[in-house]
């Protein structure tokens, strides 16, 4: 696990006769999604005003930048980016990466500020 922000209170592992569970969200705002990240692909380089987020990799590796730091994040590591920071997921692999994404705060895809692209969208989005 490697969560880097002490806002990410809410989250605790719980024991069960039969294993245990992992809670991420508890009664507060938030949106999740999974995202795949096909081979030789890589998201925007980017940040949010509005939420923080959560990635909890479903697969590995992959490549994360959270500002200025970088490394390969494996299967079962939790990654925190508070709002503002700068972001990135990549993947130099051959198979698809799913990483399973939670938005603490308000969500709107306008909310994202696009600071490098490799698909020519830098800027913030436009409604469609």
């Amino acid at each position: 696990m490697n969560i880097t922000s002490t806002e990410l209170q809410a989250v605790f592992t719980e024991e069960r006769p039969w294993g245990s569970f992992e809670q991420f969200l508890s009664n507060a705002v938030g949106t999740v999604k999974v995202i795949t990240v096909a081979p030789q692909q890589r998201l925007s380089l980017q940040r949010h005003a509005l939420r923080d987020e959560m990635w909890f990799v479903l697969d590995g590796p992959i490549d994360v930048r959270i500002d200025h730091a970088e490394w390969q994040a494996k299967a079962g590591e939790i990654v925190w980016i508070p709002r503002s920071a700068l972001h990135r997921l990549g993947n130099a692999g051959t198979s698809a990466v799913r990483v399973l994404e939670i938005a603490f705060g308000h969500f709107d895809e306008l909310d994202i500020e696009r600071l490098d692209d490799d698909y020519n969208r830098v800027g913030a989005p436009t409604r469609r």
